[in-house]
């Protein structure tokens, strides 16, 4: 474990020791980090035979794909801040035959990003069960670090948190009302100092095109996630990047943008396998999807280095 932990400076104290807040606490300028979601390993396979239950005991092409998006993010110049994975990262829920092998060979290929490019990891609906329990969580975070937790990097407030718990949390009542509390000082913090912007990554999003549509697999329920983008706004937090969806999607609430980017691995739309470039500067955030073959090929277009640049 001591090896891992030199790797991948996971968070712990619901905190990422990878960025101290003496050193990241004010703002010096634009900068950028990449946004990944659902490399998901063994998906591919299950999605194609239908069985996404059962199924999922082959996942060389998600290795590849997370593979190349590491290779990618590795050849980028100026390095982005972090990369941040918005969960599922395997496909085994907890307790199934696969899932061990899965997580080694992930940890595997994410040991080989560059060592000054930080990786943040959230937990999906995969990595703790649809309903997770205290034990599903605990074995999570023994992997991948904690479950939620806040970082600061330049000036910006960054917040990740364990949607699951707002999705069903029957069987762990007392973790979510504990994230909730936790949610409620982190807010605080982020109304009363002069961050940037406020910045939350989660695995499933709040919605995925409208703030009133209806409730299923995708998204959060209407009660619940009107209660979170009310906090968000109130807040001032700026923007919301999930996954979940393995499709690129997104809208607004006010004046907080919910962005939903397309999976590293399994694609259930029309979207490339890709990663998400996002700039943030002084006064906005800009984002863009791109695929991998064009990242790896062509690396972040000038418009979005040219804001980069900016003072």
């Amino acid at each position: 474990m001591a090896e891992e932990r030199d790797v991948f400076p996971r968070a712990r104290g619901r905190t990422l020791s990878a960025f101290r807040e003496d050193d990241e606490g004010q703002w010096k300028a634009p900068f950028y980090f990449i946004q990944g979601a659902d490399p998901q390993f063994g998906l591919m396979k299950a999605w194609a035979i239908g069985d996404c239950d059962n199924g999922g005991d082959e996942w060389g092409e998600e290795i590849k794909l997370t593979e190349q998006a590491v290779q990618a993010i590795n050849q980028l110049n100026p390095k982005p801040k972090f990369f941040v994975l918005c969960g599922d990262l395997i496909h085994g829920m907890p307790g199934t035959q696969w899932r061990k092998d899965q997580e080694q060979d992930l940890k595997n290929v994410l040991k080989n990003i560059d060592q000054d490019i930080p990786l943040v990891f959230v937990s999906g609906n995969h990595d703790i069960g649809n309903v997770p329990t205290p034990e599903t969580i605990d074995d999570y975070c023994k992997h991948w670090g904690d479950d939620y937790f806040s970082f600061w990097v330049g000036g910006v407030f960054f917040l990740v948190l364990n949607s699951q718990l707002y999705f069903d949390s029957s069987k762990c009542p007392e973790l979510k009302q504990a994230q909730d509390e936790w949610l409620d000082a982190q807010l605080a913090v982020a109304e009363k100092q002069t961050c940037k912007h406020v910045i939350v990554f989660q695995h499933i999003p709040l919605f995925l095109q409208n703030p009133d549509e209806d409730h299923d697999y995708f998204n959060l329920e209407k009660s619940v996630r009107q209660e979170l983008m009310e906090k968000f706004h109130k807040a001032g937090i700026k923007a919301v990047f999930s996954g979940h969806y393995h499709r690129n999607a997104g809208g607004s609430y006010k004046d907080l943008e919910m962005v939903v980017s397309s999976a590293i691995g399994c694609q259930l739309g029309e979207d490339t396998h890709g990663l998400r470039v996002v700039i943030v500067t002084a006064e906005k955030i800009v984002h863009r999807y791109c695929s991998l073959n064009d990242l790896s090929s062509q690396g972040i277009e000038k418009e979005l280095m040219d804001l980069i640049k900016q003072n």
